[in-house]
């Protein structure tokens, strides 16, 4: 790794874009700041960054039914224009989101959604997975830190890989398209409805049926 942390920070005030953007940036540059630079620029993520404290108080809200009404999401996201609300770009990009919350089911928008209780008891069961694992109690900490990782990966949308496009986080695809459209685009909620969902019945993965309905549109 030809570059430090302080490069990675210098990198961030510079440009805006996130810690693990500028991370890549360098790697992919071999250290270069100036190249790392310009790789941001044209990936869109230091335009995107840049408008991140922006009000963004348009949007639309779309739904998403799946074949047969078995699972349906209702999404809310913002822009910051009525004009960019209506425009085909924005449109889709919603209901692609949309359709990845039939598939993949997420609980919350952003990590910083979780619950204090839910991520304490989180970190209180992979703690006890460790101890039964036989780990030493002191690199216990940083296991559970990095299975807290991938807890939000499952459960927090932005962090989720995009079931149409897995080398993308559903960040990724907003920040590419907030760069695209030259506006702040915020998701802001969303519901996601299952047929029966809380009733006895006959288990089925709905998740999968809608993933493979996503994997079919693929081909």
């Amino acid at each position: 790794m030809n570059f430090t942390a302080q490069d990675v920070k210098t990198l961030r005030e510079r440009t805006g874009a996130g810690m693990m953007d500028c991370k890549n940036a360098l790697v992919e540059n071999d250290g270069d700041m100036e190249k790392a630079i310009d790789y941001l620029r044209e990936k869109g993520i230091a335009k995107a960054a840049k408008k991140a404290g922006r009000i963004a108080a348009e949007g639309i809200v779309d739904s998403y039914i799946h074949m047969g009404g078995r699972v349906g999401v209702l999404l809310e996201v913002n822009c910051e224009t009525d004009f960019v609300a209506k425009g085909d770009m924005f449109k889709a990009l919603v209901h692609d989101v949309a359709l990845h919350i039939a598939a993949a089911n997420p609980q919350y928008v952003t990590k910083e959604e979780v619950p204090a209780d839910v991520l304490e008891k989180e970190k209180a069961i992979l703690r006890a997975q460790a101890l039964e694992e036989g780990k030493p109690e002191k690199i216990i900490d940083r296991m559970v830190e990095g299975r807290i990782n991938t807890f939000y990966e499952e459960n927090c949308l932005l962090c989720q890989k995009f079931v149409k496009d897995t080398s993308k986080t559903i960040e990724q695809v907003v920040i590419e398209a907030t760069a695209q459209i030259g506006e702040k685009i915020s998701i802001r909620r969303f519901v996601r409805y299952e047929m029966g969902e809380g009733l006895q019945k006959k288990e089925e993965n709905l998740a999968d049926e809608v993933q493979a309905q996503v994997d079919a549109m693929r081909k």
